[in-house]
């Protein structure tokens, strides 16, 4: 499994920018969530790159158990990926009946909604910068449910369930995501 053919998946299959975006900052928390539980840094970072490749493929909105399945059908043609891979992507969206039963399945399900989190924090800065959000404005900002309420707090509470305290956590993403401030736009 190459980072360079998931990226070509990527860009040939997700058109919508921001989507792109968010990948790559699933990815980067990914890693860095292998890297501190002591699992396959880049196994990891590629299920967070890959793990919305469905976004254009399906209407996800009208039926979100199709929110899954379509990525590891394209991940399965394009033979990229492996069970472990496939079970983390159908888990990370409750809609596809896929508990979580591993760290990976439980990290990715933890991930995916930070980084949206992370970067509605940062749009509310004037400079728009992740360099601008502290770690203790995040925590405060879970608390405050009008705040991106479309964010799945409880996916991203879920991640203590890895014996990760939530502030670790969110400093953890934050500096993930900071290191490739530039190709988010942040």
């Amino acid at each position: 499994m190459s980072r360079e053919v998931a990226i070509g998946l990527l860009e040939e299959k997700v058109t919508t920018p921001h989507i792109i975006k968010h990948s790559y900052a699933v990815e980067a928390v990914m890693r860095a969530l292998a890297k501190r539980l002591g699992e396959n840094e880049d196994e990891w970072g590629l299920a967070g790159l890959l793990h919305d490749l469905d976004n254009d493929l399906v209407d996800w909105q009208s039926d979100m158990s199709l929110h899954g399945p379509k990525t590891i059908e394209v991940l399965k043609n394009s033979s990229f990926g492996n069970e472990e891979m496939y079970n983390a992507i159908l888990a990370h969206n409750a809609a596809t009946g896929k508990s979580r039963d591993t760290k990976f399945e439980k990290a990715l399900y933890a991930a995916d909604p930070i980084t949206g989190f992370i970067t509605a924090i940062a749009l509310v800065y004037p400079d728009k910068k992740l360099s601008s959000v502290k770690v203790k404005s995040i925590t405060k900002r879970m608390k405050e449910t009008r705040f991106a309420a479309g964010a799945n707090r409880e996916a991203m509470w879920s991640i203590e369930e890895l014996g990760i305290d939530f502030p670790d956590f969110a400093e953890l993403s934050l500096n993930a995501m900071r290191e490739i401030s530039d190709k988010l736009g942040l």
